[in-house]
């Protein structure tokens, strides 16, 4: 399984959706589900699933499918 499949996966469990939703659209102004409960889900999701751990900064950031891609390619990941 590649990285961005694990991110895929983290989006798909955490809100519901089908992998095909998830694109530069996937944002937290378009999707209805996104609340604190959701971003936090991802971050300690992807914190698990990457071994890493986010700044406070790149948590914040957190607002859409792209930023997430964007942290982790920061982070030496994808």
């Amino acid at each position: 399984m590649t990285n961005i499949d694990k991110l895929n996966n983290i989006f798909v469990d955490v809100f519901g959706v089908e992998q095909a939703e998830l694109n530069a659209d996937f944002r937290k102004e378009n999707v209805e589900a996104w609340d604190s409960i959701h971003q936090l889900s991802i971050v300690t999701a992807m914190e698990e699933a990457f071994d890493i751990l986010l700044d406070p900064e790149d948590i914040i950031a957190l607002d859409s499918y792209q930023a997430a891609k964007e942290i982790l390619e920061k982070n030496g990941i994808c």
